[in-house]
């Protein structure tokens, strides 16, 4: 996300300068501190820096949320490099290609959905970068593909957000019509080696190697899917 794109950096940015244009100004004019000084001040020292990080804070927000932000640690290069791919049939790049997902779909899989799910979310965002910090900063590629795995077993309540398993089209394939009950209640995942794969080909869970992704009859018009409807 740039600035020219985004009006939530260019108010931060126009709000900094603001502050400090008036802070500098006050510093040099030494003004006395009369009513219209102290007003003035009152924005220099107070409503642009909070304008500064409400709007900052909102926009690094937005911009964590993006594809591109989740591949900038290394080891995370071949995930994001596969969900960018226009050929690649994993997952995470079919999901990519959706437009109600696009460039934010790895937060929008990965996200704990709720009333607090934002918050839950990027309180463990935050429990990443320190991981890799102290972990994984200076892990290989390669070795990151066999060290570094998810926290716990992928929740089939994030694909349900989607695909609630109700549909018509979803129930009249045979195989989801036969492990319904497990799919509902999670003992057996969506994203697995004997189900539609594993959402990032480089993955593998500790033990196992990579899978490649089940191939399943699907309609490939979007708008048929299951996609959307309420769980």
């Amino acid at each position: 996300m740039t600035v020219q794109s985004s009006p939530l950096a260019v108010v931060a940015l126009a709000c900094a300068a603001l502050s400090a244009a008036i802070i500098v100004g006050y510093l040099i004019l030494r003004p006395p501190l009369g009513p219209s000084s102290r007003i003035w001040l009152l924005f220099g020292l107070g409503v642009f820096p909070i304008g500064v990080a409400f709007a900052g804070n909102i926009q690094g927000f937005e911009a964590t949320k993006e594809r591109q932000f989740c591949g900038s640690c290394h080891v995370m290069i071949p995930h994001a490099s596969d969900s960018n791919s226009i050929t690649s049939v994993s997952l995470s790049s079919r999901h990519a290609r959706n437009k109600l997902f696009g460039n934010e779909n790895c937060y929008s899989c990965h996200a704990d959905y709720g009333m607090f799910g934002t918050i839950v979310t990027k309180l463990g965002g935050m429990r990443h970068v320190w991981l890799y910090y102290t972990e994984y900063r200076n892990v290989p590629i390669e070795e990151a593909k066999t060290t570094i795995h998810l926290l716990k077993p992928y929740p089939n309540d994030n694909c349900m957000q989607c695909h609630s398993t109700e549909g018509k089209l979803w129930l009249e394939v045979p195989d989801h019509k036969a492990s319904l009950g497990d799919v509902r209640q999670g003992r057996v995942s969506c994203a697995s080696a004997g189900c539609h794969g594993y959402a990032h080909p480089n993955f593998r869970p500790p033990g196992e190697a990579p899978a490649e992704p089940a191939v399943h009859p699907a309609p490939t018009d979007s708008s048929k899917t299951d996609a959307g409807s309420a769980p």
